[in-house]
């Protein structure tokens, strides 16, 4: 489902919904790619989950929730993340999440707080890549009402529920 008329047929969601302007989810690939490029991608999806669950994008929650879960935690912890988590990962999150909210508000003493975890200014760089370029990919999505793929169903529910923050999953 849209607000705006996509192609019908193969393809996740997202990907219909940039038909319109191929080149620019074009470009948005692009960029993502040089980014992960230079992150611990680890470090990028928790980022990644906290920007998507602060903006209540449903679908990049879930995308991104799936990724953690499948590569580096489980279907059991993740939505209770940052819940379990060394305090240097716990600071990556609540900085994302408050990079989204209002990077107005972060201050030298945020950037000196990641310094302490043990993060260097290209680490602390990508993590506000991260964030930010999230918030493009998320508001696009919503904005068009673009809801996460129906197979975002089959996930247990323990797992789906949390991670569904804004739009719900389509009905198939």
């Amino acid at each position: 489902m849209a607000f705006i008329d996509v192609p019908e047929g193969e393809g996740a969601n997202l990907e219909r919904a940039f038909a319109l302007r191929p080149e620019v989810y074009a470009a948005w690939r692009q960029l993502v790619t040089a980014v992960k490029e230079t992150s611990d991608e680890r470090r990028y999806e928790l980022a990644t989950l906290a920007a998507a669950r602060r903006l209540r994008s449903s679908y990049c929650s879930l995308a991104h929730g799936k990724v953690l879960a499948e590569q580096f935690y489980d279907f059991e912890s993740v939505p209770s993340l940052p819940d379990g988590l060394d305090e240097a990962d716990r600071a990556i999150m609540a900085f994302a999440e408050r990079v989204v909210a209002d990077a107005t508000s972060i201050t030298q003493a945020d950037i000196d707080g990641l310094r302490a975890h043990g993060l260097s200014d290209g680490e602390i760089f990508d993590v506000v890549l991260a964030a930010t370029i999230r918030c493009f990919f998320s508001k696009t999505l919503d904005a068009l009402g673009v809801q996460p793929d129906a197979e975002f169903r089959e996930l247990d529910p323990a797992f789906r529920e949390p991670l569904t923050v804004g739009r719900p999953i389509e009905t198939a």
